[in-house]
């Protein structure tokens, strides 16, 4: 068996690996599902506003991310600036927090997966499934960073290659390119006879604010660059490089994806609404696939595809930005040592092997039911994700603010975030609305159901405890301004 060695993580990602990672993070099923159920509710119009909105927020978060880890390359990023320019606490609460968050997404990407290949092979065990994804995770990310991040790279690559071929046969339909009338833009200024509701905002402000809400689920994963740093051959170039990117792509993909689904397919179309719960068939996606000639036919096949690629690229960055966060907490005390152990290829391979059993729990799915796990597996990680923004915003906010403090100037910064202090401002109170009104449909049922409570509100109070327990026991102090650790240690460059 390998010895493990002790302290330095690789730095084998490469910026062309990295810019993909930012990207790739950010395509998931949010876009090839959720897109559909967001235009149904909110119109064409409402539906890009929202997602448009929830991507400045994302920008603006990323661009606080992307001067902090300009600076500080660092293993643990978010939850090592937390801990420098903050407070411990809040640390070890963000980084606990982010391990649970992104090891049960791993569940759940297994228990997705598993319900994916049913599409081609319905009577399959699903447990076997998920045990195959597993094995085929677990080695990419046991072999070396290198793998990993190749890996993703392909993964990421099949997205948005398929995002872009949509984009262009959206537009070709439109224009009547491909046979048959043009498109046009009759969906827009279309009015619905049984609701009594017109194209493009058919739902009002208040779906608009509940498709805004969700938006922000489908963009999670972007800050894993953050984590990445760490391991990143030529962080302050890549870095900045990735960063700067994910914007524009996001606003190409999603709102463009949401203008040519809204464009294409009208916004009380049945079929919608049935993209989420109703399989592969109803992706909105599929829906504009089918109406190609040739390709038509086999477009759920090609869906369903890239759809269990989008998972399994879900699930393989997962297993590598939860177990690079354990390590880090592992190096500063935070979690068990043995977890800061590193392989002579710079694999940290205990905070693997934890991650990926987390992540095993998926193998309950045959018994317990697949589609009840998931949802709860999927409810659960999905808030913890936006405490996570949260608070990145607020570690920039002191970040700058030590920085001032400590007599230093702006020019000496390596990359610096645009729109400060209005965006890390404004990303912090649409990352509340979103921790404390994105699950209000829970009071609003009409059967209270406490299994859905649970399930969707736990993370708050769950962080709170991780926060003010370590607090109690630590007997921690907010850092002040001018001790703030502004720079890297020699063991960490």
């Amino acid at each position: 068996m390998t010895q493990p060695e002790h302290h330095h993580l690789h730095r084998e990602i490469n910026a062309r690996q990295l810019g993909m990672l930012a990207i790739g993070g950010a395509i998931g099923t949010g876009l090839f599902f959720a897109s559909g159920s967001a235009i149904s509710q909110a119109g064409p119009g409402g539906a890009m506003l929202a997602y448009l909105v929830m991507g400045m927020a994302v920008y603006c978060m990323m661009q606080s991310l992307g001067e902090m880890a300009t600076q500080l390359p660092v293993a643990g990023s978010f939850e090592a600036y937390a801990e420098r320019f903050v407070d411990k606490s809040l640390g070890f609460a963000l980084g606990w927090n982010y391990w649970f968050s992104w090891s049960i997404t791993l569940a759940a990407e297994f228990v997705a997966g598993a319900l994916i290949v049913k599409f081609w092979f319905p009577d399959s065990n699903a447990t076997l499934w998920a045990m195959g994804f597993f094995v085929a995770l677990m080695a990419l990310n046991l072999l070396s960073v290198r793998a990993f991040a190749e890996a993703e790279y392909w993964f990421a690559s099949i997205k948005v290659t398929v995002v872009l071929v949509f984009l262009v046969i959206g537009v070709a339909l439109i224009l009547g390119l491909l046979g048959g009338d043009a498109v046009g833009l009759k969906h827009w200024t279309l009015a619905d006879p049984v609701s009594h509701t017109q194209a493009p905002f058919p739902g009002g402000i208040t779906a608009i604010l509940m498709v805004f809400l969700v938006a922000g689920f489908s963009f999670q994963g972007t800050e894993g660059v953050g984590l990445a740093a760490a391991e990143a051959a030529d962080p302050q170039r890549s870095v900045p490089q990735a960063i700067r990117s994910v914007f524009w792509r996001i606003l190409i993909f999603y709102v463009g994806a949401m203008f040519i689904v809204g464009t294409v397919i009208a916004f009380n179309d049945p079929n919608l609404l049935k993209g989420e719960a109703g399989g592969v068939a109803y992706s909105p996606f599929t829906l504009v696939f089918q109406r190609i000639p040739v390709v038509g036919p086999y477009a759920a096949h090609l869906m369903n595809f890239v759809i269990l690629t989008a998972v399994l690229s879900a699930g393989n960055a997962s297993l590598y930005v939860s177990s690079r966060m354990l390590q880090a907490m592992a190096d500063r005390g935070a979690a068990p040592t043995f977890f800061g152990n590193l392989n002579r290829r710079g694999v940290p391979v205990a905070a693997v092997w934890a991650t990926g059993l987390m992540g095993a729990l998926a193998f309950l799915a045959s018994t317990v039911g697949e589609q009840k796990i998931y949802q709860m597996l999927y409810n659960a990680s999905g808030l913890t994700g936006f405490i996570i923004w949260l608070g990145i915003a607020i570690c920039h906010l002191r970040f700058r603010r030590a920085w001032v403090a400590q007599g230093r100037s702006l020019d000496q910064l390596k990359f610096r975030a645009r729109f400060f202090p209005v965006g890390p401002w404004l990303a912090l109170a649409l990352f509340v609305v979103v921790v404390f009104g994105a699950n209000v449909w829970v009071f609003q049922a009409e059967q209270f159901s406490w299994f859905d409570f649970i399930t969707n509100y736990a993370p708050i109070p769950g962080v709170l405890l991780l926060y003010f327990g370590h607090k109690l026991v630590r007997g921690t102090r907010l850092v002040r301004p001018q001790d703030a650790r502004l720079d890297p240690e020699p063991e960490e460059t």
